[in-house]
């Protein structure tokens, strides 16, 4: 039954998640919202939606593992699972100039969430300021982005151009509002799902957070990507999965902590050799190969899409292979040192 709720879940989610970006697309477009809006803002959040109810349906249930793993395994499978199985599809053309701005801020939101999992600073305050963060990121990127020939709007008037919509605006909201609750519904069932999978196999909530549950609320990234690069537009797909990942971290993680603010340690009773007395010792539920993977894949991020001009099949299955040595990793397939702190 367990695996059903998995399934139908992740179902949910995927569903749920593109009747919301249709349905609410429809409606902007009915009022004369521009496609660079659009683009910036809901295919943004819309892609993220199913990553962000997952989150706050774990906290709220105390699976703190499930909810920082969805974010940060998402981010790694946007990377090196969406975007390299785009590239062995078809070779990803970039625009290197387009994607520099939001890919610095990719960079910062990267190293804040290695700070705040170093310091377990998932507070209130932090979440504000996440919040504030993704603010005022959209907001300037809206003004930068009304100049005329500028590649960075093209590229999210692109986003938005991709999302083939055209209902009512009744009909839209109403398809909206229905996506909107199969995401929650299917959050539901994901979460009571992969808390009993994992408890039966004997693993850690933050690994299937980072593995089940982060592939399956990436597949909306994963369809638009590929999208993209059969529409020969992939330098959106790379855009879309960039901005996906600044929305991961400044949106979803700053709704979280905002709402339920949590720590990513946990204990575990220690032997003491001297005197064979119990302590508790506080671990992070976050290793090093979750660290290591989400530093690595922005690395080859900017080695294949930002610094070059195309992602080429090779790199795809480059790409790939690596997010098959990370899952390697999480199950302990693949030994690895504990080099980070508690880690």
């Amino acid at each position: 039954m367990d695996y059903l709720f998995v399934l139908g879940g992740l179902v949910l989610l995927i569903f749920g998640g593109e009747g919301l970006v249709r349905g609410s697309v429809s409606v902007a477009r009915k009022l004369n919202i521009s496609e660079l809006v659009i683009g910036l803002t809901l295919v943004g959040c819309g892609t993220s939606m199913p990553e962000l109810v997952t989150s706050l349906k774990a906290i709220d249930t105390g699976a703190v593992g499930i909810s920082i793993g969805n974010v940060m395994g998402s981010n790694v499978a946007n990377i090196l699972l969406v975007l390299g199985a785009a590239a062995l599809v078809r070779p990803i053309l970039t625009n290197p100039r387009a994607l520099a701005r939001d890919s610095a801020v990719l960079v910062v939101a990267t190293a804040v969430l290695c700070a705040l999992i170093w310091f377990d600073g998932f507070t209130r305050i932090a979440g504000f300021v996440l919040l504030v963060a993704l603010v005022a990121f959209v907001g300037l990127s809206l003004l930068a982005d009304q100049k005329m020939d500028n590649p960075v709007a093209e590229l999210h008037v692109g986003e938005g151009e991709l999302v083939e919509s055209e209902f009512g605006i009744v009909k839209g909201l109403v398809i909206a509002l229905v996506g909107l609750g199969a995401i929650v519904f299917g959050a539901n069932l994901l979460v009571e799902g992969a808390v009993n999978v994992a408890r039966t196999f004997g693993v850690s909530e933050a690994v299937i957070g980072m593995s089940i549950v982060a592939i399956g609320t990436s597949l909306p990234e994963l369809a638009t990507s590929l999208v993209a690069a059969t529409r020969g537009k992939a330098d959106v797909a790379l855009g879309n999965v960039v901005g996906s990942n600044i929305f991961n971290i400044f949106g979803i993680l700053g709704v979280t902590a905002l709402v339920h603010p949590f720590s990513v340690f946990e204990t575990h009773p220690a032997n003491i050799a001297a005197d064979a007395m119990k302590v508790e010792a506080p671990v992070s539920i976050v290793s090093t190969a979750d660290i290591g993977a989400l530093v690595l894949s922005l690395f080859f991020l900017f080695l294949f899409g930002i610094t070059g001009k195309r992602i080429a099949r090779w790199e795809g299955a480059l790409l790939l292979g690596g997010y098959a040595l990370y899952m390697g990793l999480l199950f302990n397939i693949v030994p690895v040192p504990q080099i980070f702190q508690n880690g």
